[in-house]
């Protein structure tokens, strides 16, 4: 069984890592875009274009499951991926956790890029599923870019400037950009103490492990992990050894 995880960048990391830990036989396959990241002020048609064309290229590389682990590919391209893949091959995107921490916390800010932030897709999940709470918006800018590019200030002065826009007496913050967790320490520090975090990694990990299952066979593999750069043979980036789920897939 092979899964493949598409995103421009270090996205797929903390997905890919909650599958290495949930099926450690399953062979992953992880394609980045070095060569047109970020997608996130780029043209929707260009975004779909590039993403389909991993999904196709996955294919071609025996994937049976193509995960989009990437807000903007979700938001962009999840419906044309179906569509050009057909009804044989699972394809499971991202989703906010918006619904789960609005069932929990009266006042909610969801983080996220700024083509997301800005985005109708964004503002019906709040319609949908914020419920009774309060939910707000926050674009963080750069801060995707900055954990690609493992510049550690950067990082530092986004979260400080998102922290700063977050509504005070917020009680939940949802992380909407898969490249997030990946920094949640840093995010940690710098909001009040005792406000919760979600994000929707695990989740979206559990839901692949589903789809697999119902494709029945074996299920099982080497727990390879392969890598393409832009549809070219390669591997993770030396940077994401800088991040717990890179170590554990084997970066560096």
């Amino acid at each position: 069984m092979i899964v493949a995880l598409i995103d421009s960048g270090f996205g797929l990391l903390p997905t890919a890592a909650w599958l290495r830990k949930l099926r450690p036989d399953v062979d992953l396959l992880l394609q980045l875009d070095p060569d047109g990241a970020p997608w996130g002020p780029k043209p929707q048609e260009w975004v779909v274009d590039r993403v389909v064309s991993a999904a196709r290229n996955a294919r071609e590389l025996g994937a049976e499951v193509v995960v989009l682990p990437c807000n903007t590919a979700s938001v962009t391209a999840l419906e044309h991926v179906r569509a050009d893949l057909g009804p044989n091959v699972p394809v499971v995107g991202t989703v906010p956790a918006i619904k789960p921490a609005a069932a929990v916390c009266r006042s909610v800010a969801v983080w996220a890029t700024a083509a997301t932030t800005a985005s109708p897709y964004q503002a019906d999940l709040i319609t949908r599923f914020g419920g009774d709470a309060t939910v707000t918006g926050v674009a963080c800018h750069g801060l995707a870019e900055a954990v690609d590019r493992g510049d550690m200030a950067a990082i530092r002065a986004s979260v400080a400037d998102a922290a700063a826009r977050t509504p005070v007496g917020v009680e939940g913050v949802v992380l909407g950009c898969t490249h997030y967790p990946l920094v949640v320490d840093t995010i940690v520090a710098a909001l009040p103490e005792g406000v919760r975090l979600f994000d929707s990694a695990q989740a979206v990990a559990a839901q692949t492990v589903r789809r697999m299952d119902e494709l029945g066979g074996p299920g099982s593999g080497n727990g390879t992990v392969s890598v393409y750069l832009s549809d070219r043979p390669g591997e993770l980036p030396p940077g994401a050894i800088a991040y717990e789920p890179g170590r554990l897939l084997g970066a560096g």
